[in-house]
């Protein structure tokens, strides 16, 4: 073994899983599986012991599932993370609440045949190379507080939309920043993040939960109001127009495809936002691989908007706010724990 070999720790209590996804991963030489574990606290007590990078984690285990395993681990030891498993086909709870643990990111695990395992195989290795870079402290973080108070705004506002584009370690950072708007929310807020398709209606429903606005998963030609959220579908790409008939904002979707990502497309929702809302727009980069956002930032910019990007020290992945940054369209570059709070004091 070299010093460049990514270490895994494999949890899954199927053996012949176990062994597929120790083939998957050995066909990459960077990858080494130094131990497998049949439930969350094998996973716990092997992590302490082999030090692994990267941690694959099965949900449903018994004794001690996954969420087990990913609590203790980042409480006791901590370690990057990424969820396999089938639960996210039906459940999307429990994979919420592994991310708001601590865990990097998820895969969803081919339901039947477990040879179906193989058609992701590409997808495994990328995410394991992934989580192997990530800085874990920046995994280990406590609940954000909900603000359920008022702000003082003027009467003259700013702004008049925020568009919010995001990717892994999305979800906790989009936690983080609705926590601490006001419950009076004066402007609309639209959400892209890069997510699996079943898993958004849960997440909006996670947070619809959490916070005093109405949290939407966005539909075909439903109207844009003022103090609500609203979450692109993750199966089709997102604009704004406006209806010609009632001259409102409305949600509509596109066949363009992007080819920094697609479904949803961050720049395909901001490049329309640029269009509508020219200066009157805030835009935010998040944390999240790749450049998705940076065109629509730009444009945004150009128009007069203001561009907000996470910074490098809070952000899970700092590839697309280092983009925005990169292109000069950034206007401010703040922390994840302060973003609600500056955004809304930009708004009057």
């Amino acid at each position: 073994m070299t010093v460049e070999q990514i270490r895994v720790l494999v949890a899954d209590d199927s053996g012949f899983m176990q062994l597929l996804i120790k083939d998957i991963l050995s066909a990459d030489k960077t990858i080494k599986v130094v131990a497998t574990a049949e439930n969350g606290k094998q996973a716990l007590e092997k992590t302490k012991y082999y030090q692994p990078d990267v941690i694959l984690m099965d949900m449903l285990m018994p004794k001690y599932d996954g969420l087990y395993g990913v609590e203790m681990i980042m409480q006791e030891c901590p370690a990057p993370v990424v969820i396999l498993s089938t639960v996210g086909n039906d459940n999307i709870g429990p994979i919420l609440t592994a991310l708001n643990l601590g865990a990097f990111d998820y895969l969803n695990k081919p339901q039947g045949n477990t040879a179906k395992l193989r058609t992701i195989d590409s997808e495994i290795v990328k995410k394991v190379r992934q989580a192997a870079k990530v800085d874990v402290k920046k995994l280990v973080a406590g609940r954000a507080e909900v603000n359920h108070l008022k702000h003082t705004f003027t009467d003259q506002r700013n702004y008049d939309i925020i568009v919010i584009g995001s990717s892994t370690g999305g979800p906790n950072a989009l936690e983080r920043i609705i926590t601490k708007f006001p419950r009076n929310l004066i402007v609309p807020v639209i959400i892209a993040q890069h997510m699996p398709a079943n898993f958004v209606n849960s997440f909006a429903r996670r947070l619809n939960l959490l916070v005093p606005h109405e949290v939407l998963v966005a539909e075909k030609r439903m109207p844009i109001e003022d103090g609500k959220i609203y979450i692109a579908p993750g199966d089709r790409n997102m604009i704004l127009r406006k209806n010609k008939a009632s001259g409102k904002v409305v949600v509509d979707f596109v066949d363009k495809v992007y080819q920094e990502y697609n479904n949803p497309s961050i720049n395909s929702l901001m490049l329309s936002v640029a269009e509508l809302y020219g200066s009157q727009a805030i835009a935010v980069i998040l944390t999240g691989m790749g450049r998705d956002g940076t065109e629509g930032m730009k444009a945004i910019k150009a128009k007069g908007g203001y561009a907000v990007a996470q910074d490098r020290e809070s952000s899970v992945v700092f590839g697309m706010p280092k983009e925005a940054i990169a292109s000069g369209c950034v206007d401010r570059v703040v922390a994840i724990d302060e973003m609600g709070e500056f955004i809304i004091s930009c708004l009057s």
